[in-house]
């Protein structure tokens, strides 16, 4: 499941795009696993192990979270476990404000976009 998931998300950063939870859980269905029901907690604590194991898988030195592209539809955030995950990682300050947290989220999304970018000229 975190192939499928690191598939997916790569794909949309390669569009410089960013995605939600709903449209990872799409792809992920179509990739013939069973859906994450969001109204329960049990579910949304895996989707964020999934989550969770794609940046562990991708995030070598660069330290660009590659689950950056993915927030709440609706809104402009990553969520809360995003934020939790960075700051375990060492790559956000506990200390943080809500300000500090999103000026490292547009950071990170940018970031993957430019790792992630298709070289120019190709489709």
């Amino acid at each position: 499941m975190v192939d499928d998931a690191i598939s997916f998300l790569t794909e949309q950063a390669q569009s410089k795009r960013i995605t939600n939870y709903s449209d990872l859980n799409s792809a992920l269905v179509r990739a013939g696993h069973v859906p994450f029901d969001f109204g329960l907690e049990r579910d949304r604590a895996a989707v964020g192990a999934v989550l969770g194991g794609a940046v562990q898988r991708t995030i070598d030195d660069s330290k660009v979270m590659l689950s950056a592209i993915v927030s709440y539809i609706g809104q402009n955030d990553p969520g809360p476990g995003y934020y939790k995950f960075a700051t375990e990682l060492g790559l956000l300050p506990n200390t943080a404000t809500a300000d500090d947290k999103l000026a490292f989220w547009a950071r990170q999304v940018k970031a993957v976009h430019e790792r992630y970018a298709r070289p120019v000229g190709r489709p």
